[in-house]
């Protein structure tokens, strides 16, 4: 079990690392196609970010949903001692 978590860990980090380049090269892209909506008067900004809002907000959410339903599965085993 310990062998397949460690394989598990080890699979995700090598994705990370081969996508971080991707995505890096992603951010100039946006920042000039906002730039140039705004120049022209469109609204393109707005929703970029709402975007990144969006994404911020998400791994918080889950760590907390997560932290939630250990607390509350903690509180059980505690009140059934």
């Amino acid at each position: 079990m310990k062998n397949l978590r460690k394989i598990i860990v080890l699979i995700m980090v090598v994705f990370l690392f081969a996508v971080a380049n991707e995505a890096a090269a992603q951010c100039p892209m946006c920042k000039t196609a906002v730039e140039s909506s705004q120049k022209s008067g469109g609204s393109a900004g707005l929703g970029l970010n709402d975007g990144i809002l969006y994404l911020l907000a998400m791994p918080y959410l889950l760590v907390g949903g997560v932290a939630f339903f250990w607390y509350r599965s903690y509180r059980r085993k505690a009140a059934a001692k």
